[in-house]
């Protein structure tokens, strides 16, 4: 099952851009960053606490007609989350390369809805306490799939916009414990969009 819905999720992303280089009309390219307010969720009873983190990268705008684009994205993302074991406070800070795909509604006025699956590459991952670091990158998956959904506003004069974004995980991101854990959060975003339209 856990292959199944991989599997189905690099097909969506093909597709659809497949589709994108078919139907494209008009295309821009932009820059994004903001804040994350990410968490791990686990299948046990371990609860974690929210980290704040930052996420920063490129995007492409792309018109399929005058109300529905397409818009890949390549941003760095800082993740994580913090915990306390044995009455030690740990942050665990994960960097990942995230590659969604978000297919947008877009409205007149220069509000846009928009979801779609996301594709993450953990680049970091380090336990921190006490001003110790620990690389635990080995005890993670290297790939992490996730779903999109948010909401923007553009001002179109300017090509500057915002955008609140939740990445809610699907995949499993442990490699060796068999706890399950799951990456999901909160992006606030600040963008332009270059020669928007």
């Amino acid at each position: 099952m856990k292959k199944m819905y991989k599997i189905y999720l690099v097909l969506a992303i093909g597709a659809i851009i497949i589709s994108v280089n078919t139907n494209a009309q008009h295309v821009n390219l932009g820059v994004k960053g903001g804040l994350n307010f990410y968490n791990i969720s686990n299948d046990n009873s371990s609860k974690y606490d929210m980290k704040t983190g930052i996420h920063l990268g490129l995007l492409g705008h792309i018109h399929l007609d005058k109300s529905i684009a397409v818009q890949p994205e390549l941003v760095y993302s800082s993740q994580g989350a913090k915990y306390t074991s044995d009455g030690t406070d740990y942050k665990l800070k994960l960097g990942y390369i995230n590659l969604p795909v978000m297919l947008q509604y877009m409205f007149n006025n220069g509000f846009r809805l928009e979801a779609g699956p996301q594709l993450g590459f953990l680049v970091s991952a380090k336990s921190e306490a006490n001003n110790n670091s620990i690389d635990v990158k080995d005890n993670l998956k290297t790939v992490d799939f996730a779903v999109g959904l948010g909401a923007g506003y553009i001002k179109p004069s300017t090509g500057l916009g915002i955008g609140l974004r939740y990445n809610a995980g699907l995949s499993n991101i442990n490699e060796n414990s068999s706890v399950k854990s799951t990456n999901s959060g909160f992006q606030l975003s600040l963008f332009y969009q270059f020669k928007h339209k």
